[in-house]
């Protein structure tokens, strides 16, 4: 096992998914990564009003949040699962989150799109793990919990893919309980699995109901990556601080449920020995459905099944 340690530099930085790039560093199954992050937007600094954009984006494969990748894997091939734990996620020192406006679906809705867009402007302090802004002369202070947002691999060989949705082999998950101490397993879909990680959030609700978390670079990302050769999942799981959790994701909400649904009956064979029908009677009075995110053009939910509610 290796611990390797990635510099910010623009080399090291991605906007997109693919396996057409040379990847920036090879990890074995049991090595750990550390390496910094900017904010989604490509922007670093010391507080909101210092933040700047200190690399230059390709046109190509930069369009998107701003990685950390790609990362191969070696052994990792496509059909087995990539499990990646997060021992550590420290924020930055500075966050923003942007509302109203922009004409997207919720906006117009909520008759959002009437009013100037705001940004808030949020100040972090990753060792008592608490934020702060001011409102209209009104000050507000929130708890962190920092996670990473977009956390995937290319969903085919060849081609450069959006990082804006989630997908069946990670993306724009957006899932709130991904914190410190997670475990994420995705389904590996290409050979190499060229791993890439950003978007971090200090903190967010279920949803991202605004279009954007508290929106933060990351000081610290630690995280250990194992190949699982005999583990087959057809869409994300994890087992987090809050439980295990299993994920959907479609256009239609409903689509997203089923999937998250059927992902977690799996599950409850598995840990239980239950036949379907048996995991989702029990599960109906256990099992948490949430709404993962709602702003990504694919939806996304996730059944989270909490760890002790089953004696």
């Amino acid at each position: 096992m290796k611990v390797h340690n990635i510099e910010l530099a623009q080399g090291n930085l991605i906007g997109s998914f693919t396996n057409e790039v040379f990847p920036i560093i090879k990890a074995t199954s049991g090595d750990s990564i550390r390496f910094e992050t900017l904010d989604a937007g490509w922007g670093m600094g010391a507080s909101n009003s210092e933040r700047k954009k200190p690399f230059s984006r390709r046109e190509k494969i930069d369009g998107g949040h701003a990685l950390v990748g790609p990362i191969l894997i070696e052994n990792a091939k496509q059909g087995m699962t990539l499990e990646i734990i997060f021992n550590d996620i420290i924020p930055g020192h500075y966050g923003f989150t942007a509302a109203g406006q922009y004409p997207n679906w919720q906006n117009q809705k909520l008759h959002l799109t009437e009013y100037q867009e705001i940004s808030l402007d949020w100040k972090l302090d990753n060792k008592s793990m608490v934020g702060n802004c001011d409102i209209s002369g009104k000050a507000f202070t929130v708890s962190l919990k920092p996670f990473m947002g977009v956390i995937g691999m290319p969903p085919e060989s060849g081609g450069v893919h959006s990082t804006w949705p989630p997908r069946y082999c990670g993306g724009n998950i957006d899932c709130k309980e991904l914190v410190k101490g997670s475990k994420l397993y995705l389904p590996i879909s290409v050979d190499g699995a060229y791993l890439a990680i950003g978007d971090g959030h200090a903190l967010q609700g279920d949803g991202e109901v605004s279009c954007q978390a508290i929106e933060c670079p990351m000081e610290l990302v630690d995280i250990t990556v194992n190949v699982m050769e005999n583990m087959k999942l057809s869409n994300p799981r994890a087992n987090t601080p809050a439980g295990w959790i299993t994920f959907g994701f479609h256009e239609d909400l409903n689509e997203a449920t089923v999937q998250a649904l059927d992902g977690m009956l799996n599950l409850m064979g598995e840990l239980y020995g239950l036949n379907r029908v048996e995991a989702i009677a029990l599960g109906s009075s256990i099992i948490d459905l949430r709404i993962t995110q709602i702003v990504n053009g694919v939806k996304g939910v996730h059944a989270c099944l909490p760890h002790g509610i089953l004696k």
